[in-house]
């Protein structure tokens, strides 16, 4: 028997304790480039134990709704920065981790200009676009060793709007 959860619009507070959300809300925290330009200053807290920081591009497979959920994944030695290349919303699944296990997933659909910044160890969904064409710059580790757990669902969850 599946289990349901809703998806909820990407906030600062809902998303805290998993990473950060990176948008240009606000007002900028410096006027640059002679003052033609606003800069949203370190607005993600990129975390490695080791290595360095990367950027790849990822182009993902564009998903639909409803949507079964039965892996998730995290990376205990670095964080993980999702950037969309496109304006289009995509979704964010996360969930606490409960005694080396992912608890009870959340599912949050972002807003255009949002992008996201996992922390280091947070269980999370795999990248899901829900439009073509799902380019996204990810920023994340690059180094030796390995940086990848997956936990697979006996009973998947189904994620629905």
């Amino acid at each position: 028997m599946s289990r349901r959860i809703r998806i909820e619009p990407l906030t600062v507070a809902a998303f805290a304790p998993f990473g950060d959300v990176l948008d240009a809300a606000g007002a900028p925290d410096k006027i640059i480039n002679q003052g033609k330009c606003g800069r949203y200053h370190d607005r993600a807290c990129l975390d490695f134990t080791d290595g360095r920081a990367g950027i790849s591009i990822f182009q993902g497979e564009a998903r639909t709704l409803p949507l079964t959920l039965d892996l998730l994944e995290r990376h205990p030695q670095g964080s993980q920065a999702f950037v969309p290349m496109s304006a289009d919303p995509f979704l964010v699944v996360v969930a606490q981790d409960d005694a080396g296990q992912p608890a009870r997933p959340r599912a949050f659909v972002t807003a255009p200009g949002q992008a996201i910044n996992f922390y280091r160890g947070t269980w999370h969904g795999v990248l899901t676009p829900l439009s073509a064409p799902g380019l996204f710059a990810v920023i994340d580790r690059i180094g030796a060793g390995d940086n990848l757990q997956e936990h697979v669902f006996d009973d998947p969850y189904i994620i629905e709007e």
